[in-house]
């Protein structure tokens, strides 16, 4: 079996999705290949030749070797302005490589100008047209070295194997973000083309989602055998005739990744202690709008997981992948000091405003949380059942700052509860609490299209893709898109206060890498200010 993380995705990190398949299907005894073509393609494609048209573009293919080592050096994320050097170079030699071709590609994107994520029709076409991907020469020689290696591992392991149906390959593809679809389906298409007996097994966060869309219809029948909505471990077993309903856990294998060679100071070890959210209550959030179940390890579990994953990849730092990390298993992560930095997202309440229990959770390892604040208006937050009262906010705020733990704080405009005089507050919420608040994220709403309250509200189509996720509404207040991204750009951002903040955020990779930025110094450095040997040779829905 080959499990492939496609193009184009944020590589500072290994996926998730297929190391925890890849547990799954190999503690069965099935075995097992991964291709991460993301971080694959993206080092391919900075190495093909490409014309430079301007002095910046020349500086930038000269240095790009030079500018991707860097940002696998700790040493660079001591300076600010040469982490931004390197990734804003490395970004202007992959948008080089699409320049004239109708192409915009980079770290974090891909977009086609003559075709749409969000329409099945236009992801047909690039199945059919693989010659036309960026990547074609890349994955046309890939894809097959990766089947010949896991058909290879197949012989190793013996007849009695199991083996899918019949001698058939599978190659499962985990399609998560936009950005990855066309990519995706290019890569499906020449495999339907060049290996037409591959039995093709399609999952991942997008697929889910697009899954559970009213009036969801297979578009891809023919192309692709089996569709995986939510997490795949249980259906890609049965594939194999291995029953696992009881529930089994699997730990995540990471070992057969380039671990060292993702653009990170360092390995980043990326765990997901549960599916779903256990809040599940937010009005128009996608966990409850597609019914997905909150599904999570014990604490118990988590533990036993992360100290064997500690032990066999000694990460720089541990990424919690959870839309909300559990009060309980909060609470057990403070107990426990594996001296390694961490961070996480968060909900905002009780626990954290204890401030003996955020120092305990810095002790930890605890560098950052991500916090969904998503509004300064209390009427707002209630409306949409957001469960978190302000004055609690406020005190978490003060207490994370004073235990030295960063904060990313996300923001959500437009909703159908806000208002502008709301949006306001929501600004004078945050210039009252700059010195708590790290970084920031500035989201506009989108209506989900298969929330329970948009049939409250009068909808239009957000585009006409029949892929869409969302829907246009009218705002009740007549708050719509374009006042608040005016608001936006003309006030909110302009407060010195809130400019200061967002001048935080590292570049393209946001979130990923803010850990490494604390106050002057990197999240590097182990909690008691002992330095810890890094094993790497100098070389996480929710928003």
């Amino acid at each position: 079996m080959l499990l492939v993380f496609p193009p184009t995705a944020k590589p500072g990190e290994p996926p998730a999705g297929i190391a925890k398949l890849a547990g799954a299907v190999r503690q069965n005894g099935i075995p097992c290949e991964l291709l991460d073509a993301n971080l694959e393609g993206l080092l391919w494609l900075l190495q093909q030749p490409k014309t430079a048209s301007d002095t910046w573009a020349r500086r930038a293919m000269k240095q790009v070797s030079r500018n991707v080592d860097a940002l696998r050096d700790p040493q660079t994320y001591r300076s600010r302005d040469r982490y931004a050097r390197a990734v804003s170079d490395v970004n202007r030699v992959l948008a080089l490589a699409g320049a004239g071709k109708g192409v915009v590609v980079g770290l974090a994107d891909y977009q086609d100008e003559r075709l749409s994520p969000v329409r099945s029709s236009d992801l047909l076409v690039a199945a059919e047209h693989p010659e036309r991907n960026i990547f074609y020469p890349y994955f046309r020689k890939r894809l097959p070295e990766a089947i010949a290696d896991s058909e290879s591992a197949q012989h190793r392991a013996g007849p009695g194997q199991q083996q899918g149906e019949g001698s058939r390959p599978v190659i499962g593809f985990s399609l998560n973000y936009l950005s990855q679809a066309l990519c995706t389906f290019a890569m499906i298409g020449f495999l339907r083309k060049e290996v037409p007996n591959a039995r093709i097994v399609l999952g991942g966060g997008l697929i889910t989602s697009w899954m559970k869309r009213p009036g969801w219809q297979n578009p891809f029948v023919g192309l692709v055998d089996h569709l995986i909505a939510g997490p795949g471990e249980t259906a890609l077993l049965k594939l194999f005739g291995v029953d696992a309903s009881h529930g089994s856990l699997f730990t995540p294998e990471y070992g057969s990744l380039p671990v060292r060679e993702y653009l990170s100071p360092g390995f980043v070890l990326p765990f997901s202690a549960a599916a779903g959210c256990y809040w599940n209550r937010c009005s128009f959030c996608p966990e409850p709008a597609e019914g997905n179940p909150y599904i999570p390890l014990s604490p118990d579990a988590v533990s036993a997981q992360l100290d064997i994953l500690l032990a066999h990849t000694d990460p720089v730092m541990v990424h919690l992948l959870d839309n909300a990390v559990s009060p309980a298993l909060l609470r057990a992560l403070a107990e426990t000091r594996r001296g390694v930095p961490w961070y996480a997202f968060a909900r905002i309440g009780s626990d954290l405003a204890d401030p003996d229990f955020c120092r305990s959770l810095k002790s930890s390892g605890c560098g950052m949380l991500k916090l969904g604040l998503e509004s300064g208006d209390q009427q707002v937050l209630d409306r949409m059942k957001k469960g978190i009262d302000l004055g609690t906010a406020s005190r978490v705020l003060q207490n994370l700052r004073a235990a030295g733990i960063a904060t990313y704080a996300y923001l959500l405009f437009g909703t159908p509860a806000e208002t502008e005089p709301a949006a306001r507050r929501t600004l004078e919420f945050v210039v009252r609490h700059r010195a708590g608040i790290t970084f920031l994220n500035l989201a506009v709403f989108n209506m989900p299209a298969g929330s329970a309250e948009a049939a409250q509200y009068e909808t239009a189509p957000f585009s006409d893709g029949d892929l869409s996720l969302y829907t246009d509404f009218r705002h009740p207040a007549g708050w719509g898109r374009k006042q608040v991204r005016q608001f936006l750009e003309s006030e909110f951002r302009r407060h010195p206060a809130v400019a200061s903040i967002l001048r935080n955020d590292p570049p393209v990779f946001t979130s990923n890498h803010a850990p490494f930025f604390v106050k002057g110094r990197t999240a590097l450095d182990p909690p008691g200010g002992q330095h810890r040997s890094q094993g790497c040779g100098d070389g996480p829905k929710c928003s």
